[in-house]
């Protein structure tokens, strides 16, 4: 299943699941408007990708208590203390996860939630705590991990509902609301303060404490993340491929030399001329026809691999293949085409189109877990920079009164992903992402038939 969301004000996160397969294609298209100006020579397929594309792979569970209780095994002595420590970090971890969409969910509807939905949160929040609460380990080093994930949790929560707050519309309906949500942010300090999880420095420094949670935020994401390691593939060719290019060239170089010698006669102004025009010609082509053997003995073939570690044992566990190219409309399979084509006709968009191929041995897998789940971060900051500065006006009838009204530059990328776990026929999914200079201003899915 994939999900289509805003990471942060100008970065689009997509986030990918493998449930049910060991295996998973992913095809994504992003459809840019041809009034940006983007191309290949403004902004290349390889700057693309490591300036935009970020990304990051996590252990996974849709039984959302699954680590709870592994780590409650655990305590028992039923588990190792490492899985103790995955299983807790991948329980807040996931609670991380489902909060922040959550809240973030609540905050993009404005005017429009209601009480039962900021009741629901709470409610789901408050119990997901009170069962981490409910069984505190023995042993001091079990202890100091969980007081750490606790600590962590307890302030999180705190902040996540003071937004939340800070984001409500500012009138009397929303009222219990928020004074129920003030409270229980106050609950939560109290909850650190009586467990003395923070000194009292840290807690009087906002500076001091937001570090050190930072901190620990990584602590929790230690285990659960899959270490990766990414190389680029082709060196070997690209290597090849510039020795051919110099070869071919300094065959023409020299075939031409000789001819003119022969023409010329002995070395002459007029031969030292010709060999300076030659060997300029020389660097002018070398270079293009290097990048043109390169593009085509390069096309259609992965770009990076990735290698996927378990953090914890340092076992290979998968790998990943990615490939990121500007295609054509013609060169877009016919499923794609009737997609992005269906409602609106296409005026010179440019394509960009990422690629993956990824293959998990669940059996190398931490025991208990065969699922793992894939973020992709696309950052349009540098797409964003092409947008024109300038801002235009309109002007509005009210009420027999003319007001000149400023209006922003806008423009619509639509995206289209097709996935494939190899099980069963792929799911083709279309959204339409709303930017302006400085943020994606709407993520609307839109369905397909």
């Amino acid at each position: 299943m994939i999900n289509v969301g805003k990471h942060d004000a100008i970065t689009l996160k997509i986030t990918n699941a493998m449930p049910e397969a060991k295996a998973c294609d992913l095809d994504i298209y992003f459809f840019v408007p041809g009034e940006i100006g983007l191309t290949s020579h403004v902004l290349s397929e390889t700057d693309f990708f490591y300036n935009c594309i970020s990304q990051k792979r996590t252990y996974y569970s849709d039984k959302i208590l699954l680590p709870l209780i592994h780590s409650r095994l655990a305590q028992r002595g039923r588990l190792s203390s490492t899985q103790y420590r995955v299983s807790l970090s991948l329980f807040a971890y996931q609670y991380v996860v489902a909060l922040d969409k959550a809240i973030h969910d609540l905050s993009q509807h404005g005017d429009s939630i209601t009480e039962d939905e900021i009741d629901s949160v709470i409610e789901l929040s408050i119990d997901i705590l009170r069962r981490l609460r409910r069984t505190i380990p023995y042993d001091e080093n079990l202890k100091r991990y969980y007081t750490n994930i606790d600590n962590y949790l307890s302030w999180y929560t705190e902040q996540n509902f003071l937004s939340l707050v800070s984001n409500m519309p500012r009138n009397d309906i929303y009222s219990t609301a928020k004074k129920r949500l003030i409270t229980l942010a106050e609950k939560e300090e109290a909850h650190r303060t009586l467990n003395h999880y923070n000194s009292k420095k840290a807690s009087e420094n906002i500076n001091r404490l937001a570090n050190k949670m930072r901190l620990l935020r990584r602590l929790i994401e230690h285990p659960v993340v899959l270490k990766q390691q990414m190389v680029s593939l082709g060196k070997n060719i690209r290597r090849a491929v510039k020795g051919l290019a110099t070869g071919l060239v300094m065959v023409f170089v020299t075939i031409t030399a000789v001819t003119a010698r022969d023409y010329l006669g002995e070395i002459t102004a007029s031969f030292i001329l010709a060999m300076s025009l030659l060997y300029a010609v020389r660097e002018i082509f070398k270079d293009d026809l290097r990048e043109i053997l390169w593009r085509w003995l390069r096309k259609g073939k992965p770009k990076w691999k990735r290698r996927y570690y378990d953090p914890t044992t340092k076992k290979l566990i998968g790998q990943k293949t990615e490939w990121l190219d500007y295609v054509s409309l013609s060169e877009l399979p016919d499923r794609i085409k009737y997609i992005r084509k269906k409602r609106i006709v296409q005026r010179g968009e440019q394509i960009i189109h990422y690629r993956s191929e990824t293959e998990m041995s669940t059996s190398r897998f931490l025991s208990g877990y065969e699922e793992t789940r894939d973020t992709l971060h696309i950052d349009f900051r540098t797409l964003t920079r092409l947008f024109d500065k300038r801002s235009d006006h309109i002007y509005v009838l009210n009420n027999n009164q003319v007001s000149k009204e400023k209006v922003e530059e806008r423009h619509l990328l639509n995206v289209v992903i097709k996935e494939n776990n190899r099980l069963a026929p792929p799911n083709y999914y279309r959204w339409k992402v709303v930017l302006n200079r400085s943020k994606i201003v709407d993520i609307e899915k839109i369905e397909l038939d």
